[in-house]
């Protein structure tokens, strides 16, 4: 498949209308990723591999769902870029997240938020992530504190079932977030 894509193909390929699958790509250039923020269709971008500062800036400004499901890093910075993105926010590759990208990405705005990669969470991360109001996947974890359960278990909406495995979860944990409401 494609593996790299030029300056004046993306601008090209930005005109057109359908489902654009450039799942063989593993890195954009700025340039490219300005153009592509563009695309009105849907942009399907799954191998990423790098999401550098700038590239995820210019995606922010993207208008559809984003699926950066190759990505297993995200800095700060580009979390927060991304925090600005309005679509639906596909992240499941990530398998681990500081404490100030949860908190960036906690004020993400598209309603959706998949971060079904990370086995763990932070107290700190659980927190900010309870506050996001969008739904939640957090399928991966197998380990949560209390105290992050406690956090999580203030969410709202409430994470649905395909979105959080109970069972996976250290028994008390999954028992307070249960008590709340969440993963049923």
């Amino acid at each position: 498949g494609l593996t790299e894509l030029s300056d004046v193909a993306a601008e090209s390929l930005s005109k057109h209308k359908d489902s654009l699958n450039l799942g063989g790509l593993t890195k954009l250039s700025d340039a490219v990723a300005e153009s592509l923020s563009k695309y009105e269709g849907e942009l399907k971008l799954g191998c990423l591999t790098e999401l550098s500062d700038a590239v995820a800036e210019s995606l922010s400004k993207y208008e559809g769902k984003l699926d950066y499901s190759g990505l297993t890093e995200l800095s700060d910075a580009a979390a927060e870029s991304l925090s600005k993105y309005e679509g639906e926010l596909c992240l499941d590759g990530l398998t681990n997240l500081s404490d100030a990208a949860a908190e960036s990405l906690s004020k993400h705005k598209g309603g959706y938020l998949n971060l079904g990669g990370l086995t763990e969470l932070s107290d700190v991360a659980a927190e900010s992530l309870s506050k996001y109001e969008g739904t939640l996947c957090l399928d991966g974890l197998t380990e949560l504190s209390d105290a992050s359960a406690k956090s999580l278990a203030k969410k709202k909406p409430k994470i649905p079932s395909w979105g959080l495995k109970l069972d996976n979860l250290p028994e008390s944990a999954a028992q307070i977030l249960r008590d709340a409401g969440h993963g049923e």
